[in-house]
């Protein structure tokens, strides 16, 4: 097969001669990596459903809403901190980075294993039994922020040893390959975490833990990356700070970023929404007596009697990992005779296709189909980004710049998941939507519906229904009140950010003296569709101020607006309980 031909970022090696130029800290470092993902997916792909799990079930039972802004703050400080966190895992040493964000990491497990338990100690037992109590979402969005806290370390100090370790003509594959590995322990975590679940939620969180915690042993073996002169000069935190803030102000670097985000607000939702909405509507019956108990009856078993007939949730979105698992080296291989932004735009067109196909039926095997589609998208557009931002990253300056990839993740992660999380609770959620029919159509008053326990809503509303299989009361609310319309607004979402990024693409490449301004009505009319005006105007505000007040003014402006986002979303919380 001839060579690349397209970009100046396509490979001239062949596959065998880019694979052997990998190096021995490389490939320890993506067992790093794929132990943290085993853990962070095997807990992140079960957590939708626990969230909202009943309390009679042992669950803290969040509302949609409650849930979403957990995933707010999770996506702000995940996906924000590394800005701050890659620089300083540059200048103070990657391993040590490393070292310090997996016992953050653990205790974060930890917290968020116990927090029912340490909610009602707190409120002396006031607490318990107590659907979405504000002691016990407090303590679970603390676990939550040490977990999101200790990625954002983790993931700009790991990856900047890996990116060390990547020349310009092994990028595509080396890219892929950690891709690949990390989707190993992705694959492996949910039915780990499935099979936990089984025993106790709680094992769920503490093997996760522990799981992390084996990166201790391989910590030792890699030798830390020698420092650039400029990583070594000694700033203090408020100038990194402010410095790190300027520097995701360049005019290229915000607007990629976030036009891209419209990507990752829809890739998201098939961790943080579709579980759930498989758990409420899907009928994987089909999946579950043509694939799960054959594959059972091999080991002269079947699956076990909690499943219920169906597959869960967990199991069916694992053929994401296990697809990128195998086939994603192969992907970054051919995605490496295209330009970084040709293979991204393609990968959003395909992932949304995917995404839109996900309301389109509910049996088992046609979300299966779903999600395949889905996922050679992902497999196109999301390690593309790490081979763009890697590449124009300076030396002495590549975590700090792979810090700034994950902005793109906390804007359309974090402003998605407030979308989904109204849009679903208010016309998704099958508790829900009971709830609502037994009011206005059978007749109930709606005090009695609500002090209703959640897992006896579906029961009553089957029985007064007159139905003798619950799956026809499903089937009803399905067809009355279309909770598929949130798979199609996210599809809506991903087509205009593949529409802003084939706009930024031509804009970019013509290195215009308009350039800038360009840019600037790209990124607000993009985030104004994306998510709304405001954002849309926020963004061209900033843009524009920076244009003539100069990106260090900016800077301490948008500081200062966050912490006063944080202060008031913290009086807010505090306030409403």
């Amino acid at each position: 097969m001839a060579g690349p031909t397209q970009g100046d970022d396509a490979s001239t090696l062949s596959f065998g001669e880019q694979f052997r130029s990998l190096s021995g800290t490389y490939w320890i470092s993506n067992a790093m990596e794929m132990l943290e993902r085993l853990a962070y997916y095997g807990l992140r792909t079960v957590l939708p459903v626990y969230m909202v799990l009943a309390v009679e079930e042992g669950g803290p039972q969040f509302d949609h809403i409650q849930k979403a802004g957990i995933y707010f703050w999770w996506a702000a400080v995940q996906s924000f901190v590394p800005i701050i966190s890659g620089g300083y895992a540059d200048r103070f040493g990657l391993k040590k980075t490393v070292g310090v964000s997996i016992a953050i990491k653990i205790a974060g497990y930890l917290v968020m294993a116990f927090a029912i338990e340490l909610a009602a100690l707190m409120t002396a037992g006031g607490s318990s039994g107590v659907p979405g109590h504000w002691a016990t979402l407090a303590w679970f969005t603390a676990g939550s922020m040490l977990l999101a806290f200790g990625t954002a370390v983790f993931k700009p100090g790991l990856q900047g040893i890996i990116a060390t370790e990547i020349k310009k003509d092994n990028a595509s594959l080396g890219w892929a390959l950690f891709y690949q590995l990390v989707n190993l322990g992705a694959f492996i975590g949910p039915p780990l975490a499935g099979f936990l679940r089984l025993m106790s939620w709680k094992w769920v969180f503490v093997c996760c833990a522990g799981i992390v915690a084996l990166n201790y042993a391989l910590l030792p073996t890699i030798k830390e990356p020698e420092k650039s002169e400029e990583a070594r000069q000694s700033e203090g935190f408020m100038t990194t700070l402010i410095k790190s803030a300027e520097g995701i102000l360049e005019p290229r670097l915000l607007a990629f970023l976030a036009i891209f985000s419209g990507f990752w607000a829809m890739f998201y939702q098939l961790f943080d929404l579709l579980p759930n909405f498989i758990t409420d509507w899907v009928d994987s019956s089909d999946v579950y007596d043509s694939i799960a108990t054959p594959m059972f009856g091999l080991f002269g078993s079947s699956p076990p009697a909690d499943w219920l007939g169906m597959v869960p949730q967990e199991q069916m979105i694992n053929i994401n990992a296990g697809l990128i698992m195998i086939f994603a080296f192969a992907v970054g291989y051919l995605t490496g005779f295209l330009r970084s932004m040709q293979a991204m735009i393609v990968g959003i067109l395909v992932a949304a296709i995917g995404i839109y196909s996900l309301g389109m039926a509910t049996t088992g095997f046609w979300i299966l189909g779903s999600i395949v589609l889905f996922s050679i998208g992902e497999m196109m557009a999301s390690p593309t980004k790490m081979r763009y931002f890697a590449g124009i990253a300076p030396e002495g300056k590549k975590a700090l710049y792979l810090g700034y990839v994950n902005a793109t993740t906390g804007i359309g992660w974090s402003l998605g998941s407030m979308i989904a999380g109204t849009m679903y609770e208010e016309g998704g959620d099958k508790v829900v939507l009971a709830r609502k029919h037994l009011t206005e159509v059978v007749g109930m008053s709606a005090e009695a519906v609500e002090k209703l326990p959640k897992t006896e809503v579906m029961p009553l509303l089957t029985e007064k229904l007159g139905h003798a299989d619950p799956m026809v009361t499903q089937a009803l609310l399905y067809d009355t009140y279309s909770p598929q319309f949130v798979w199609e607004w996210f599809t809506v979402v991903g087509v205009v950010s593949m529409f802003g990024l084939l706009a930024f693409d031509q804009v970019t490449r013509r290195n215009a003296k308009w350039e800038e301004d360009a840019l600037i009505a790209i990124t607000a009319v993009t985030c104004g569709i994306c998510y709304n005006v405001l954002i849309g105007g926020w963004f061209a505000v900033h843009m524009v101020a920076r244009k003539f007040l100069g990106s260090r003014t900016v800077a301490i402006v948008i500081l200062i607006e966050t912490v006063g986002f944080v202060g008031y979303s913290i009086v807010s919380g505090l306030l409403s309980s």
